[in-house]
């Protein structure tokens, strides 16, 4: 479902994604996912005071400031030619501005780097409503298999670019919340186990296969 065809409520958490233009891989490596990651940071401003190629100049100079959050991102993937987020709406508008201005930040990043011209990413991302904790729970999942399911890694522990060691405790976070999906099963020993296991899992995709926007 594209965007302008969804009324994003605020208070409500949503599956986002958006692929690049003939699925062409635009995280090449870590370079360009690091910097998509400080810029996920930065544009959870409502407002930023300087633009984000200012603020990489200087940043001690120009502070983040996330008193007040347009999402709440609850978890993540970078892959090769795409992004998944499970954003929560903090503010009206806010998973639109968060998105657009994250996907235009880094498209012109890449487009000067690469002297690439025309869009980067489709026009409109993709975003659908999480209607229960069940599907956050195995929406969460499906995210952080992504990198083994299309046989990136052959464990997502392995993956640098999700956030499943954040989930784990391997890793801080001061922009992931995992602690909706954490409490579902109690620890992150249990969530480990959940995701890592093959039983049922199928039928748990299955559940929420109107949540993955696949293409």
């Amino acid at each position: 479902m594209a965007a302008r065809n969804l009324i994003l409520a605020t208070g409500e958490t949503y599956h986002v994604l958006n692929h690049s233009v003939g699925e062409t891989p635009i995280f090449k490596g870590e370079r360009e996912c690091s910097l998509f990651l400080e810029a996920m940071k930065f544009y959870l401003q409502p407002s930023p005071i300087v633009r984000f190629s200012k603020y990489r100049l200087n940043r001690a100079r120009y502070p983040i400031n996330l008193s007040e959050k347009l999402v709440t991102i609850l978890n993540y993937c970078l892959m090769p030619s795409h992004f998944h987020f499970t954003l929560r709406q903090e503010k009206d508008n806010g998973i639109k501005q968060f998105t657009q201005r994250l996907s235009s930040s880094f498209a012109h990043y890449f487009n000067l780097k690469h002297k690439n011209k025309g869009h980067l990413f489709a026009t409109n991302f993709k975003a659908v409503r999480i209607e229960n904790d069940n599907q956050l729970l195995h929406l969460s999942r499906y995210i952080h298999l992504n990198p083994v399911t299309a046989y990136l890694m052959n464990s997502p522990m392995d993956y640098p670019y999700s956030s499943y060691r954040i989930y784990l405790g391997k890793d801080k976070s001061e922009i992931i919340d995992p602690q909706l999906v954490l409490d579902q099963v109690g620890s992150s020993e249990k969530y480990e186990e959940f995701t890592l296991s093959q039983i049922d899992y199928q039928r748990s995709l299955q559940q929420i296969k109107h949540l993955l926007l696949e293409e």
